[in-house]
């Protein structure tokens, strides 16, 4: 039995060993993918249980590597080692997926491409690394941006706040948990404890540079996400939700951004959003109304309007600003929270006419 097993398990290494430059990348690709499709969809408690779950598998796979590796663990899990990596890619693939997910939805592409630029080289960088990563430290250093990222969404959401304070303590957490998960990882090996001051300094200074993002506001107020915006002729209350009536939109016209409003005489415009925030935060909103002036070739702020929001609608709290005697020309709407952090913009080109133009309907 001990003889088949053996064989059984020769075939399966071997067969692992032909194809492991492709699996290593699918899995982590998949990983990703599984995220993207899901968490959009899915209320933020059930995806920050599955996050937590890819947390802790992934810090058990990394710490039982190292462990085997060094003896310390019996000869009989050497299946599971085999597909240690597997584990470890996909938890890496779905975690940074999550992050993707996370910052692309909850902020404008604009303010928060950067931080979203860093994901994706981590993603291709994972893989071009990967011999490198199995070594330890690059692993442990990638890991830790993970568990900033998890506590940077967790924190603020289990403690139903966006102060900068909280960001903070998420970082604070996630390098006290590296110290002690460090020290846990590195008992295994000399090579790791040899290591391991190196990756507590990339560490910080990973946390140094999540901040700096942070207070630059190019990381958007996670877990605030923007579900909609758009500008309307006139938005009010009706039966407990709101009549929004605009002009008609083709399909070129809702992807392509800088939709046309045809504005009457002494006709008001309004700024329509809809904003997703976890149960039990209140908070304020800001619409920061900006015109383009053709002349100087640069946005000029104008009004900033504010109304407040209380979370836990699935769809998003929607509120309005509205703004009277708007020029003719291009105008840009960020909506932004108190420390200016952008979590979205809508952009419009206003002609005036003699005539307002047939409008639709829409409750919301």
């Amino acid at each position: 039995m001990m003889f088949a097993f053996r064989s059984h398990y020769q075939k399966t290494k071997a067969w692992y060993r032909a194809y492991e430059r492709v699996l290593i990348p699918a899995t982590l690709f998949l990983g990703f993918v599984a995220d993207y499709v899901t968490f959009k969809h899915i209320q933020v408690s059930t995806s920050l249980t599955v996050l937590l779950v890819y947390f802790v598998l992934a810090g058990v796979a990394i710490a039982f590597t190292h462990y085997y590796d060094a003896a310390r663990v019996s000869v009989r899990l050497r299946v599971v080692r085999l597909f240690a990596p597997l584990v470890i890619q996909y938890t890496f693939g779905a975690l940074l997926g999550a992050s993707f997910v996370f910052y692309w939805y909850s902020a404008s592409f604009s303010a928060s491409w950067p931080f979203i630029a860093i994901i994706a080289l981590l993603m291709v960088g994972n893989e071009a690394l990967r011999r490198h990563a199995e070594r330890g430290a690059v692993q442990l250093c990638l890991y830790y941006f993970i568990t900033f990222s998890f506590f940077s969404v967790a924190i603020p959401y289990l403690a139903n706040g966006l102060e900068s304070r909280l960001f903070l303590l998420a970082g604070l957490a996630s390098l006290a948990f590296m110290y002690a998960y460090t020290g846990f990882v590195s008992v295994a090996r000399d090579e790791l404890r040899k290591q391991r001051t190196l990756i507590l300094h990339v560490a910080f200074g990973i946390f140094v540079v999540m901040n700096a993002l942070y207070f630059s506001n190019i990381i958007p107020p996670i877990p605030l996400s923007l579900r909609e915006a758009g500008a309307y002729h006139e938005v009010r209350r009706s039966n407990g939700g709101y009549l929004l009536r605009g002009e008609h939109e083709t399909i070129r016209d809702r992807l392509v951004p800088g939709q046309a409003m045809h504005l009457g005489p002494r006709e008001r415009l309004y700024v329509y959003t809809a904003i997703f925030a976890p149960t039990d935060l209140r908070t304020s909103i800001y619409h920061q109304w900006y015109y383009y002036d053709e002349t100087r070739s640069t946005w000029e702020k104008r009004d900033r309007l504010s109304f407040s929001i209380t979370g836990g609608r699935r769809e998003g709290y929607r509120g309005y600003s509205v703004k009277s005697n708007v020029a003719s020309g291009k105008w840009r709407v960020s909506v932004e929270t108190d420390r200016g952090q952008v979590l979205g913009r809508t952009t419009f080109h206003i002609e005036r006419i003699d005539e307002p133009p047939a409008l639709e309907e829409t409750i919301r």
